[in-house]
């Protein structure tokens, strides 16, 4: 059975017993976020408009943050999640990001988990999402993207998302310069990104973690 606990920073994650895993760091599930996906990522992207997709769309809370980030920017977003085992109904409605999110952030994470799934919409004028019941082993969903939010459970827990196989799929939907951002530093993922194309850059990271990834597509 799933456990919702409540990480450092206050906010919540998902602990899966079978896994021994957690959905985030429980040193802050938003600090890790903000961290990780956004400050590295979206920040570092100069793309208008951003195509963004995230493997594993977990909990929402990339999708939620960024959704917040873009509208209060007014920086147009088309934002395309995978996930392959969606959370139920009984999680997600309780989890208690809105409580930081601030004005309609209720709104916005309701939205990204009641769409139904493979159906376009526009959260905001900003926020344009689609989510998709996928398992990127066997299939990388089509498109071109500007930044990839590799937010899969961790290379000893789920080593079949971070093959070469996966990592060169994901390589070939990269635009030229496209950045993909994760929390993972193992030397085996590091070296899969290079043979993909990535130039690997290390920044500090989020409380408990030192270090983090940005990798770069080369043209």
């Amino acid at each position: 059975m799933l456990n919702l606990i409540k990480t450092e920073d206050g906010s919540h994650t998902v602990f899966v017993p079978g896994m021994d895993e957690h959905y985030h760091s429980v040193h802050g599930a938003i600090r890790e976020s903000e961290i990780v996906f956004l400050k590295n990522g979206y920040h570092y992207c100069t793309s208008t408009p951003l195509r963004i997709f995230e493997a594993g769309l977990g909990t929402g809370l990339n999708a939620l943050l960024t959704a917040i980030r873009c509208t209060q920017e007014k920086r147009l977003v088309y934002y395309t999640a995978a996930e392959k085992f969606p959370l139920p109904g009984e999680i997600t409605e309780r989890l208690n990001y809105p409580s930081f999110a601030g004005k309609g952030g209720k709104a916005i994470l309701d939205s990204i988990h009641s769409v139904p799934w493979g159906e376009k919409i526009e959260i905001s004028e900003y926020f344009h999402f689609i989510k998709i019941i996928c398992d990127l082993t066997v299939t990388i969903p089509s498109g071109e993207y500007d930044l990839i939010y590799f937010d899969a459970f961790g290379p000893d827990k789920q080593p079949e998302m971070w093959t070469e196989e996966v990592i060169s799929g994901i390589s070939r939907n990269t635009a030229p310069n496209g950045t993909l951002v994760t929390y993972s530093v193992k030397g085996s993922v590091k070296r899969v990104l290079k043979s993909c194309g990535f130039s690997i850059y290390l920044l500090p990271g989020p409380p408990g973690k030192r270090e983090v990834m940005r990798a770069v597509r080369n043209l």
